[in-house]
């Protein structure tokens, strides 16, 4: 599986791990693993281990946003390559999430 969930120990944030591709091809599983954490308010995506993100992923993260509430939920986007943070920074994510 390319993403994966996980709530810190004391419940306070989720962590979404994405694996390899970012893409249209995992739309359904990146869904499903903020959807089940609706009540949390804390989110970090991590990409660490993703080796390609398209604007399909860039519409995911904004999706993502729109359906948790914008402002009102904290989402970072951490661990990212160069490329990675290129694409994110050409596309001004870093004026609507945390990028580190």
């Amino acid at each position: 599986m390319s993403i994966e969930t996980k709530i810190t120990s004391d419940g306070s944030a989720v962590t979404i791990y994405i694996r390899g591709r970012f893409d249209f091809s995992v739309v359904n599983q990146f869904r499903e693993a903020y959807e089940a954490y609706k009540q949390k308010t804390h989110f970090y995506i991590d990409m660490r281990q993703t080796e390609h993100m398209d604007s399909s992923a860039l519409g995911m993260l904004l999706n993502m946003r729109s359906y948790l509430g914008s402002d009102a939920v904290k989402i970072e986007i951490v661990n990212c390559s160069p490329g990675i943070r290129k694409i994110l920074e050409i596309a001004k994510f870093d004026k609507k999430f945390a990028i580190s």
